[in-house]
């Protein structure tokens, strides 16, 4: 389910058209399995998902600051026009916190699988 999500999020956000001045970031390229990863797997990608967070926020506000622009600059617009100048940012805002909240979900999960395993080797 969680995939579907992050597929259908990144498939509105390539929907439209490509905004060079706004690069979409990344994720982080593998969550690790709780059950089989170290200690240092699981912060390398706390890490990484921090770094991702941060770059989910510049990219949001940089589509923030694109539609804006857009609006300022359009003063012949229809309202039609700025109808979808509006709703394409906010689809690729959706889009962008969907996959952000889903790749979080993924980690938090793994996280407790990896606490679950270690507790249980430590006797707590």
């Amino acid at each position: 389910m969680k995939f579907l999500i992050a597929a259908a999020a990144l498939a509105a956000l390539t929907a439209g058209p490509v905004h060079a001045d706004c690069p979409y970031p990344s994720p982080p390229d593998k969550i690790p399995d709780g059950n089989t990863a170290s200690l240092n797997d699981m912060m390398t990608v706390k890490k990484a998902i921090a770094d991702y967070d941060a770059a989910i926020g510049v990219y949001l506000d940089c589509i923030k600051q694109e539609h804006d622009d857009a609006l300022a600059k359009g003063e012949k617009l229809s309202d039609k026009q700025k109808a979808e100048l509006d709703h394409m940012e906010t689809t690729r805002h959706n889009a962008a916190v969907a996959q952000l909240q889903s790749v979080a979900d993924h980690f938090n999960e793994q996280v407790r699988i990896y606490k679950a395993k270690n507790a249980k080797k430590d006797g707590s």
